[in-house]
């Protein structure tokens, strides 16, 4: 099984007619993945075609190309500046889920977005983020489809790059996915490791699960607090920026280590406390994944 999206997932693209629209409009298409709807204001009423020749209506409104088209679903390409009036735009129009690609948001914006989503029954992934794919059925966002490999291992992360090794190991050595969530390296999200490890917790086709953490922040802590009381399958879990000096930014938004708190050493800390099986190279998560379904590891 897998978690939030599947084959039968309605998507519209937010700002499909811009270059990274296009783009991963046509990658998710070629996916399979089924592309009803563009958005693009001032645009409504043409045409959109891929470069296999496809055609998408494109639509001047959200909630137009919902009661259109019955889409479910929207993936938001819309430049940082506009990205988050295009979510609330989304939930408005009664979109549940909204996967926004963007990075560059102001946090400000962020911060607006995330208290506006919660009177709202819409579940934002990222922003910042790659996006999320149910292998062999969808994809919704910019992660390389090849890579991936139907499967009962859940993948959720906050790098993009470090998704794609993950996935890249377990597929090698047969492990498929469930489902691949990238929720973003942004400090402000939509949605948090606790809510993806509850979906795969209760998802009867998810056996194990891959967390890849960051520094900075509480979330992982927050993560280990949940699987020590909740969780039922093993957890194989690493956190990237191990080396980075404390006070400086790095990478992703939300990496910083500030007044000894969000550090690496912090987190591996609870997730070991937690039951969570760490690595602590990123090229160990796929056969320590493995040797933890043998009964080889913890």
């Amino acid at each position: 099984m897998s978690i939030l999206v599947d084959r039968n997932t309605r998507v519209l693209v937010q700002g499909l007619t811009g270059e990274a629209g296009t783009v991963h409009g046509n990658g998710m298409l070629e996916y399979g993945t089924q592309v009803v709807a563009g958005v693009t204001p001032g645009k409504g009423g043409t045409t959109w075609e891929s470069r296999k020749g496809v055609k998408v209506p494109v639509f001047n409104t959200v909630e137009e190309a919902v009661r259109k088209t019955g889409a479910t679903a929207s993936v938001v390409f819309v430049p940082g500046a506009a990205a988050a009036d295009g979510v609330m735009e989304a939930a408005a129009a009664g979109i549940e889920l909204v996967v926004c690609i963007t990075e560059g948001i102001p946090i400000v914006d962020e911060v607006r977005l995330r208290a506006f989503l919660k009177d709202t029954r819409t579940r934002m992934i990222g922003p910042n983020c790659p996006g999320l794919i149910t292998p062999g059925q969808t994809k919704l966002g910019i992660m390389p489809g090849y890579i991936h490999k139907p499967g009962d291992i859940g993948v959720v992360s906050r790098s993009g790059t470090l998704t794609y090794e993950a996935v890249w190991q377990l597929s090698a050595l047969g492990l498929g996915q469930s489902t691949a969530v990238g929720i973003g390296g942004d400090p402000v999200q939509g949605t948090d490791f606790v809510d993806v490890l509850k979906l795969f917790n209760e998802d009867p086709g998810t056996r194990a699960v891959v967390l890849i953490g960051e520094i900075g922040g509480s979330m992982e802590e927050e993560a280990a607090e949940w699987i020590a009381r909740n969780m039922k399958k093993p957890v194989v879990a690493f956190i990237g920026g191990q080396t980075a000096p404390p006070g400086k930014r790095m990478g992703h938004a939300g990496a910083i280590i500030q007044g000894g708190k969000g550090t690496a050493a912090a987190k591996y800390e609870a997730l070991r406390a937690a039951g969570a099986t760490c690595v602590q190279s990123p090229a160990d998560i796929g056969r320590t994944m493995k040797a933890v379904l043998d009964g080889r590891g913890k």
